[in-house]
């Protein structure tokens, strides 16, 4: 694997792929965003401002749900935790980053939900950039196998010299799809974040199986409970806009 690209010279920080390919997914979603907004009739001008709001939303968000979830199963140091460089969390991420998402938009006057569908697309692509980044920095993996396709880490984070799942991988076969099948269903969908939420959480269920994590309720991990409220919220609010566009069509 490739943690580590360069160290900046003169200086002993060091630039990490993981850091790269969140930088990337950060982009391919702006870029995707932007013409999105444009067929969603949104003025695009705002878009670059709310990447930045959505930006440090989500790496707060990240942050701080790593640091508060670890803290407690571990008892390590908050603060520590928070500002180490390790310890990007996409649930973490997510959550925070659609709350500074709504921010931005009341701030600069943007409809939401013209571009909660707007952004429903570049979430996955972004998304999956970023696991690519986990397996290049070999974090994140899954289950010791004997598959044939297994990886070992043996510089990853942390280190592993079994053979494992790449289950960072395995996300990035589930998530391109859905990229795809959202980008096919942005005319159609009544409410297209709504789509991305609940499919992100199925995927998610389902990739938990070969992940390490440990069951903490009703037989489920963390992730999966995150996951199945994600499929709660994303049908929920995909059915509450489609009985309204029924609505509007007896209407008239």
């Amino acid at each position: 694997m490739y943690p580590e690209l360069f160290t900046v010279p003169g200086t002993s920080y060091s630039v990490s792929t993981f850091g790269v390919m969140m930088a990337l997914g950060f982009l391919a979603g702006y870029w995707i965003t932007i013409r999105r907004m444009t067929e969603e009739g949104l003025d695009p001008e705002p878009a670059a401002n709310l990447l930045i709001w959505i930006m440090l939303g989500g790496v707060g968000g990240s942050k701080l749900y790593f640091a508060i979830d670890v803290s407690l199963r571990e008892g390590l140091p908050f603060f520590d935790l928070l500002f180490a460089r390790a310890g990007i969390t996409w649930y973490g991420g997510l959550m925070g980053g659609a709350l500074a998402g709504l921010l931005g938009c009341l701030f600069h006057g943007v409809q939401v939900r013209g571009f909660a569908n707007s952004v429903a697309v570049a979430l996955p692509v972004g998304q999956a950039l970023g696991r690519v980044g986990c397996f290049l920095v070999g974090d994140d993996y899954g289950r010791v196998t004997d598959v044939p396709w297994a990886v070992a880490f043996p510089n990853g984070m942390p280190p592993t010299t079994d053979s494992v799942h790449a289950t960072q991988l395995y996300e990035v076969m589930w998530l391109l799809p859905v990229a795809g099948l959202l980008w096919r269903r942005r005319h159609r969908s009544p409410f297209l974040l709504g789509e991305y939420a609940a499919l992100n959480g199925l995927g998610r269920i389902v990739i938990e199986h070969w992940r390490v994590n440990e069951q903490v309720a009703l037989g489920l991990t963390e992730p999966q409970l995150i996951g199945a409220g994600l499929i709660v919220l994303g049908l929920g609010g995909w059915l509450y806009f489609r009985g309204r566009e029924d609505s509007s069509r007896e209407a008239a």
